[in-house]
């Protein structure tokens, strides 16, 4: 069978989106591996399928590129909001989005030629925000743990530059703190309200960008007093405005960008 797919990336953050109530497919976990290859696939982070929903307008399923089901990604999440819009799948611009971690609501920022230039998604309350110990055996003994409805541990260090991801974020990926594995983000203070951060992502390895990560290391930032509850997050692909809001919830806004379309046989 010849389905359609859109390649987009938030910030870097890059997926294959499906239109399920267009294409609808069987075993997007084996897909997920196989079109996510660089050389042998179409390349990206996972996929993501958008869905029916009996809750909200649509529902988001997301596959990292390992096969593992993600509960919620905010860059992802952005770009399903262009897609519809712009798909002309919905002619709302506040769109309520099923995710495994609830309902998220995408505010969509139209441009002059209708097109969405950027989306603020209310990521919800984050939760369980506490320090945690990493242990002697660790490079880094400390470091912030958020959910953002998935697992995060932020760790600050002095020079992000001098970090070699590659190398430590497997093994914090699988520290035995966080049983379903955790996403982890390396924070630098750039100034009052500016972080630059790089993430491993847990199921995915080294990204551009990562939503929930960018708003888990505002969160963070805040939680230790080294930013405000505004702040910038500056991440290899990108930056996203995060703001943590009298209201408790995560607010971040950022960019969407469609890539190309394409076709694929399964």
């Amino acid at each position: 069978m010849k389905i359609k797919f859109t390649k987009m990336h938030g910030a870097g953050n890059d997926y294959i989106y499906v239109n399920t109530l267009r294409y609808p497919i069987e075993e997007p976990e084996k897909l997920s591996i196989e079109w996510s290859r660089p050389h042998t696939g179409i390349g990206s982070d996972g996929l993501v399928l958008i869905c029916p929903s009996s809750q909200a307008d649509f529902k988001m399923r997301i596959f990292n590129a390992d096969g593992s089901e993600a509960r919620m990604c905010g860059n992802a999440s952005r770009c399903i909001g262009k897609y519809l819009y712009e798909e002309g799948l919905t002619d709302k611009t506040d769109i309520r989005l099923e995710t495994l971690s609830g309902i998220k609501i995408l505010h969509l920022h139209v441009g002059d030629k209708n097109t969405v230039e950027t989306v603020t998604v209310d990521m919800g309350i984050p939760s369980d925000i506490h320090e945690v110990t990493l242990g002697e055996d660790y490079a880094f003994e400390k470091g912030i743990a958020v959910s953002m409805g998935n697992p995060h541990l932020v760790i600050f260090v002095d020079d992000i530059n001098q970090i070699k991801l590659e190398e430590v974020g497997p093994v914090l990926e699988h520290h035995p703190l966080f049983p379903d594995r955790v996403n982890v983000e390396f924070a630098q203070i750039l100034s009052d309200n500016k972080v630059r951060m790089r993430v491993w992502e847990r199921g995915s390895g080294i990204t551009m960008a990562c939503g929930t990560g960018a708003c888990a290391t505002a969160v963070a930032s805040a939680f230790t007093n080294r930013c405000g509850r505004k702040s910038s997050i500056v991440m290899d692909g990108g930056t996203l405005d995060i703001e943590w809001a009298d209201d408790n919830h995560i607010y971040m806004t950022g960019p969407a960008t469609k890539v190309f379309d394409g076709e694929i046989n399964i």
